[in-house]
């Protein structure tokens, strides 16, 4: 399992090593410049600048992951396009395949939901905001008499992993259609049809600039709670979120951040983001910038401690229990592999160790596999499985729970 989940790691020759950059522009408004001013003087060094920073964030989450709702949420109609992270020729050429049929009218348009973000970046197109709309037959009219009259509305929130094409989780989101529950499959930072055009990989979400870095995580916390503001307009009462690896540790921050996040899964998940970038095989050429700048992990723990999951256990565990709501305690999914190479298992594990610590009810499901490997044959039917179970029952409980309240109402 290790040599095939290895093999699986390095088989895309197109992962490029950057140097070191503090990138504190990119966290101005938050004391980014006042620190970079510091650190130029010889009053501090780049790296206490970023400790410095991430205790900020820290300290005043809220601040930090805080937004205006965005005021253009529009459904545009688009042809669906692949948008491919690697230069192998059979993605290419099914790239090709998939501009050809729309091309000559074999593809019919989709809906997807566009917005301006709430976090600007220098890149405007990845500023416009993308998720691909699933929305449920049964909530697209609820008439009188009809078996659909007086459910709730369910949505969720589909983030897959990192360095994700744009077809990635698209199976999940018509699974859980079949469920009765519309699905936004947003686009994260940098991916897909938001990556700038001078990258093939979405390097920007994940690099060694530490400052973009977490600017891109910042960002996609404040995207999801924007979904999450659009679903609430379209009278959707009851939303979840499902992120996979790097997917899942905005998934969860957002949660942290946001009671009305009822449904969480977390397909892979881990504990501070600094480990999974030290530690593992997808991160590599991350890491040896930092090695070649003299970090240790520990100081690259540090420094992004900010978009660590760690940070926002107690957080989470807040918003999961919203005062006078009963028992509708958020109902918390968590998938992990011992064979991960990736996101190590000694962090998974630790996430549910603080999950105990903290009394968040979960699930855990373990995969017999890795990381990479979840997305091979037979794994991916077992973890489509633990997902889409999880996510019925827990929507089917809260659904349960509503009209028990209506009819004591």
């Amino acid at each position: 399992m290790y040599a095939w989940e290895t093999a699986l790691t390095t088989r895309d020759m197109n992962r490029v090593e950057r140097p070191l950059e503090w990138g504190f522009d990119a966290l101005a408004d938050v004391g980014g410049t006042e620190l970079a001013d510091r650190v130029e003087r010889g009053e501090m060094t780049g790296l206490e600048a970023m400790i410095a920073l991430n205790e900020r964030i820290v300290a005043e989450p809220q601040t930090f992951y805080g937004y205006e709702t965005p005021v253009d949420f529009r459904i545009e109609e688009n042809f669906p396009a692949l948008y491919p992270t690697n230069v192998r020729p059979e993605t290419l050429e099914q790239e090709r395949e998939w501009k050809r049929r729309a091309e000559v009218g074999e593809l019919r348009k989709v809906p997807f939901l566009r917005f301006t973000s709430a976090v600007r970046t220098p890149y405007p197109g990845n500023d416009l905001v993308n998720a691909r709309w699933y929305e449920a037959a049964g909530n697209r009219k609820q008439e009188v008499g009809s078996s659909e009259e007086g459910r709730p509305k369910q949505a969720m929130i589909v983030m897959p992993q990192w360095n994700a094409d744009a077809f990635s989780h698209n199976v999940l989101c018509e699974m859980f259609n079949r469920f009765g529950i519309s699905c936004l499959r947003l686009s994260k930072p940098y991916h897909d049809v938001r990556r700038p055009a001078e990258l093939e990989r979405s390097d920007y979400a994940v690099s060694a600039n530490v400052g973009r870095t977490i600017a891109a995580c910042r960002q996609a916390v404040v995207d999801i709670r924007s979904c999450v503001d659009w679903l609430e307009s379209q009278g959707y009462e009851q939303i979840g979120v499902m992120g996979t690896s790097l997917g899942s540790a905005y998934g969860f921050i957002a949660a942290a951040m946001d009671s009305r996040l009822r449904v969480c899964a977390f397909n892979h998940a881990s504990t501070q983001f600094g480990d999974v970038v030290w530690t593992g095989q997808s991160t590599r050429h991350v890491k040896a910038a930092f090695e070649h700048a003299g970090l240790t992990q520990d100081e690259t723990r540090a420094m992004f401690a900010g978009v660590s999951p760690m940070s926002f256990m107690e957080a989470y565990a807040a918003t999961g229990r919203p005062r006078g709501e009963g028992d509708k305690a958020r109902r918390t999914l968590v998938v992990y592999a011992p064979y991960d190479l990736t996101f190590v298992v000694k962090y998974s594990r630790e996430v549910l160790t603080n999950f105990d610590a903290h009394g968040v009810d979960y699930v855990a499901k373990v995969l017999p596999c890795g990381h990479y490997t979840t997305g091979e044959t037979p794994y991916k039917f077992l973890d489509g499985w633990y997902l889409g179970s999880f996510i019925w029952g827990a929507f089917r409980r809260l659904r349960g729970q509503g009209a028990l309240a209506a009819s004591e109402g």
